[in-house]
């Protein structure tokens, strides 16, 4: 799909596209996503390709996926920056790490996550295979020996001391090493030493013992985590925000070899099933080697066309996608998430130091909510009462997405007539604390969150106009369905559930609904209390008011004794005696703080 610029928005691939294409444009076609609401507004052109086979439209969707980066398709990241082992197509191939990957017919392993580790793969490879690391272009006469040939880190291809043959079979050995096909590449050369041996070549036997003592320290050095000698790739998953994170922990003969991870962005409303499947169609594109199974979190539903298309595209048995909930192989898979998770959130604190220390979250909402500034500061309102009594209002405060509770405010609402009515008591709220700002000469916040729909919102809205406050955005969230009104805007804000906008207002709604509740609650208690001493004689209201202050609510003036209560100021044990009295009858009120 592409816009009127001819800018490629997004690629998708389907059996039967005059379906596809109908459910993005027929009448009433939405998912809930503002995502396919932007995309079909913009889309202006469609161009398509038929292809033979599903597999081949998997892979087609992977590389213009891959070539265009298309804004609403889920993306790797920066996987152009990762490095490669490259082994050139020479009639003596060279291996060195590169960024870059020409089209010359040359081979790639990778990519690399880790650019240290796969350059101490590497130095740990020409130790124990002598592939050449010089930069001339063999065969030529100019080039003579040098220092590597004389520790026996080069077999001598510039003066034709090996056959092209042997080389390459030793590069081969290199790449199954690197690969981790370690106890494969030991057997072939166990027995190339025994036959140097038997023939009497001592000097190339001890070399080949030397390798197959290398690679079995090195192998010895690797962490063992399965009993099974598989082949096997595990894919973790995280996801934050509008970004995910996945994990391959590379699993070769039973230990880990290495363990790779690429960001993925454009994820926030896709679902993690989708984000998987995305993701092994992009990283298996760019890999030569398939291992014979792949595991992930939870079942895919197009596993069986992605492992069809890794079938074909590797070398082996066929491949097998799957996901386990039990077991040493769940285990396994746990360790993946956590390691993804972990560098998720290593990342998104990276990216809060760079940015000022503006978190994350909060970019998000100011991208969401199109706001001119990132609301660093957002004050959220709620009400509360009991039926229309002692109806109390919340101002709670965060900053850069935490609650700053030295700021929080309560209010006692002067409008109450008895009846509940939220819109009047939120404009009183809002009048007051806006009044008060400007009166102290404090700065407004840079975002006001409504606990409430579209009434609520109006109410807040309406006292901001009285007076003359333009300047402050507001918003109401609604707990139903989660739904984000906005002013002058007919359809509400509905943000995925794994947005980190929406998780910010939530939190910032509910704190402020629970320190209403909170206030209420004890404002009730006291009134519950007072009222239940009024008819006590002796009790006056310097008496009321202490026992208030000691015990709090009914409930736990009853279960005092008598000295607990002549000990409060004012009381004396016979006075203590005679309140315990008149509260110890059955029937009388028995009204906590709930």
């Amino acid at each position: 799909m592409r816009d009127e610029a001819g800018k490629i928005l997004y690629v998708g691939k389907a059996k039967s596209l005059r379906s596809r294409v109908r459910s993005y444009f027929q009448p009433g076609a939405f998912d809930g996503r503002p995502q396919f609401t932007a995309l079909t507004s913009r889309v202006a052109d469609i161009d398509y390709i038929v292809t033979q086979t599903e597999q081949e439209a998997l892979i087609l969707e992977a590389t213009q996926i891959k070539a265009h980066h298309p804004r609403y398709n889920i993306n790797l990241k920066d996987d152009k920056k990762y490095p490669f082992i490259r082994i050139t197509a020479e009639p003596y191939p060279r291996m060195f790490w590169t960024r870059d990957v020409e089209r010359d017919g040359s081979r790639y392993l990778g990519p690399y996550s880790s650019a240290r580790h796969m350059r101490t793969m590497l130095d740990v490879m020409h130790k124990v295979f002598p592939v050449r690391s010089c930069r001339y272009h063999l065969p030529d006469p100019k080039v003579k020996l040098c220092m590597e040939f004389q520790i026996r880190r080069c077999e001598g291809p510039c003066e034709d001391l090996v056959s092209q043959e042997q080389y390459r079979r030793t590069v081969e050995h290199a790449i199954r090493f690197l690969r981790g096909d370690k106890s494969g590449v030991i057997r072939e050369l166990t027995e190339r030493m025994r036959e140097a041996a038997s023939e009497q070549h001592f000097e190339q036997a001890g070399r080949h013992r030397d390798q197959i003592r290398a690679l079995e320290h090195y192998r010895s050095r690797q962490k063992m985590v399965l009993e099974e000698q598989v082949d096997r790739d595990v894919v973790g998953m995280a996801r934050h925000d509008d970004e995910a994170c996945c994990t391959v922990i590379e699993i070769r003969e039973g230990r880990v070899l290495d363990e790779k991870h690429h960001f993925l962005g454009g994820a926030m409303e896709s679902t993690d099933a989708e984000i998987l499947s995305a993701f092994l169609r992009q990283f298996y594109l760019q890999t030569d080697f398939i291992p014979r199974q792949v595991h992930v979190s939870q079942a895919l539903p197009d596993a069986q066309e992605i492992a069809d298309w890794l079938t074909s595209k590797g070398e082996g048995p066929r491949v097998e996608v799957a996901a386990y909930q039990r077991g040493l192989k769940a285990r396994t898979q746990d360790m993946a998430d956590s390691n993804a998770q972990h560098l998720l959130e290593e990342r998104r604190l990276q990216r809060e130091a760079q940015k000022g220390k503006i978190p994350q979250s909060v970019t998000s909402l100011q991208r969401d909510l199109s706001l001119d500034e990132p609301p660093r500061r957002i004050e959220g309102v709620d009400i509360s009462n009991f039926q229309g009594s002692e109806t109390v209002g919340s101002l709670v405060v965060m900053i850069d997405g935490k609650p700053r509770r030295s700021e929080y405010r309560h209010f006692r609402i002067r409008s109450s007539d008895g009846a509940p009515d939220d819109f009047s008591s939120i404009h009183e709220v809002v009048t007051r604390r806006f009044r008060g700002l400007r009166e102290r000469g404090e700065a407004y916040p840079d975002l006001l969150m409504i606990d409430g729909g579209k009434g609520q919102l109006s109410s807040a809205l309406a006292a901001l106009h009285e007076l003359e406050i333009h300047s402050v955005p507001v918003v109401g969230l609604a707990k139903r369905l989660e739904e984000i009104f906005r002013p002058d805007e007919s359809q509400p804000l509905i943000l995925p559930r794994a947005s980190a906008s929406l998780r910010m207002l939530q939190v910032l709604r509910d704190e402020a609904h629970r320190f209403a509740v909170n206030y209420h609650r004890k404002l009730r208690g006291k009134r519950t209390l007072s009222s239940g001493l009024d008819k006590i004689p002796g009790i006056g209201p310097k008496r009321r008011q202490a026992l208030l202050q000691q015990f709090g609510s009914m409930r736990r003036l009853r279960q005092a004794d008598v000295d607990e209560i002549a000990s409060v100021k004012g009381f004396s044990l016979i006075l203590a005696q005679q309140l315990k009295d008149h509260l110890a009858p059955e029937g009388a009120e028995d009204v906590g703080t709930t």
